[in-house]
């Protein structure tokens, strides 16, 4: 049984892609509502909630805007509340 495991581990040779498809890490971003407590979410605000959402209209994932969990699901819960009173667009109207 060892020798068939042998066997199959010639054939390939050595590992030459170690780390060259990763992604470099770069600094952790921190919640800017964790840092300051006097940051309030607020659907009511949409100069506050623009910075949240790309020019396309899409809303801008954790992994970029560096919220924690809680606060981008409030961040998420404030922008489809705008959204529906009018306050920010669904989406940007093409021109051209």
């Amino acid at each position: 049984m060892a020798m068939m495991d042998d066997d199959r581990d010639i054939g390939r040779g050595p590992d030459l892609n170690g780390d060259v498809g990763r992604r470099r890490g770069g600094k952790r971003r921190v919640c800017r509502f964790c840092t300051d407590k006097a940051l309030f979410i607020d659907y009511k605000d949409p100069q506050a909630l623009k910075y949240f959402i790309t020019e396309r209209g899409k809303i801008v994932p954790r992994r970029i805007s560096g919220n924690c969990a809680r606060h981008q699901r409030k961040v998420q819960v404030a922008v489809k509340r705008a959204r529906n009173i009018a306050l920010l667009p669904f989406t940007i109207t093409h021109t051209g």
